[in-house]
């Protein structure tokens, strides 16, 4: 019988670059930039002013990993409920204002931990600056000055013609000053474009231009499977480099899903500690099993799993034994029949009926021996 360590390696994983050094602030309990994580955020799609359901959104959120949200306040009566929201939500409330610069000041009397202004489509906004700054620096909030493609400055969109890198990155700073002016600096910045490549420069421009933190976000992003790739390559081009302290992914999908793609974005550039991980080969003529069907069992199966395993599902046996080997938990699948791996190691060979379940009780007894491990790394013993 040997010992066989398992879970995430004593060292840090490798990033591809470097962190960006940004300024840090605050969002409620959350530190955003500087030396702290990535945050992943998401928006609510209920109506703000109905408590209950967007308090019931938001803990589906938190229980889905998200660290920040935003709700929309386009009403008094929406603005009236944020305090409410913001009292029993266990994740930082941002407060989203278009238009009417009273809610602005409503939010942060609310006890919004954040408040997200868009300054091209809010009247008279530069000469409201001194009043923000000072009403949220009294309570402590911090502003996230969030520039968009569709709603850009009169005299930005004149000069420029279109929404260019170069014209979002000038709307920003120019924001940026008339609050460094005050005196105040908790503030984040977002330039969001629905083009991945116009997006991507203009974060990059806006890294160079000064030490703000960044949010991290492709605008109009579109369903799910085109929003997912927008915003992945859009993210991953910009996290690769170091750029970026938090990030949302927008969806033509529940919630929920943003804040899925948003982790394992994160997670693949070693950004977050990787949870489970499903690794499956995409099949081929020498699969001798429904390699698509059992993945998706076992992803069912192990749904909520939060311990760093890795789990490969292979269909056959030329690639399969190697790769399930340098998996934490695998089967190679074949004639019928399964060969379970634990880190190398075979540990039995079940009936092709048997792989799902096999590999469920597994992968539980795995994770319950990592979980009672305290300190050191853990390890299970595979005879």
């Amino acid at each position: 019988m040997t010992s066989v360590s398992l879970g995430m390696p004593s060292a840090p994983p490798p990033v591809l670059a470097p962190r960006r050094k940004s300024r840090q602030i605050k969002v409620g309990k959350v530190m955003v930039g500087g030396d702290a994580p990535v945050s992943v955020q998401s928006m609510c799609t209920t109506l703000t002013a109905d408590v209950n359901t967007t308090l019931q959104q938001i803990a589906e959120l938190t229980a889905a990993g998200c660290d920040i949200v935003r709700v929309a306040c386009p009403s008094q009566d929406d603005a009236d409920a944020l305090g409410e929201i913001a009292q029993h939500s266990q994740i930082p409330v941002i407060a989203d204002i278009h238009f009417q610069p009273k809610y602005v000041f409503a939010a942060i009397e609310a006890g919004c931990a954040a408040v997200r202004v868009n300054p091209g489509n809010i009247r008279k906004f530069d000469d409201q600056v001194k009043e923000i700054a000072q009403a949220a620096k009294d309570h402590g909030t911090s502003i996230r000055i969030g520039v968009n493609a569709g709603s850009l400055d009169k005299r930005v969109m004149e000069k420029y013609g279109k929404a260019t890198p170069e014209a979002l990155v000038e709307s920003a700073v120019w924001e940026a000053s008339l609050f460094e002016e005050h005196d105040f600096h908790d503030f984040k910045i977002s330039v969001k474009h629905n083009d991945p490549v116009v997006m991507v420069r203009a974060y990059q421009l806006l890294a160079e231009a000064g030490d703000w933190p960044l949010h991290l976000g492709v605008t109009e992003a579109g369903p799910a499977f085109q929003g997912t790739i927008k915003s992945s390559v859009a993210f991953g081009a910009l996290l690769s480099q170091g750029i970026g302290d938090t990030i949302r992914v927008s969806l033509s999908a529940p919630p929920v899903e943003e804040v899925k793609v948003g982790l394992q974005i994160l997670e693949s550039l070693n950004l977050r500690p990787r949870r489970l991980e499903i690794v499956s080969c995409p099949s081929c003529g020498r699969a001798q099993v429904d390699v698509y069907k059992l993945a998706d069992q076992v992803t069912a199966g192990l749904e909520g799993m939060e311990v760093p395993l890795r789990v490969a599902v292979m269909g056959c046996v030329v690639n399969g034994p190697g790769e399930a080997r340098e998996a934490d938990l695998g089967v190679a699948s074949g004639n019928g029949k399964g060969q379970i791996f634990v880190k190398g190691e075979v540990i039995k060979t079940v009936p092709e009926s048997q792989i799902v379940e096999t590999l469920i009780e597994e992968a539980m007894r795995i994770a319950e021996g990592m979980e009672e491990v305290e300190g050191g790394s853990p390890s299970v013993s595979v005879s």
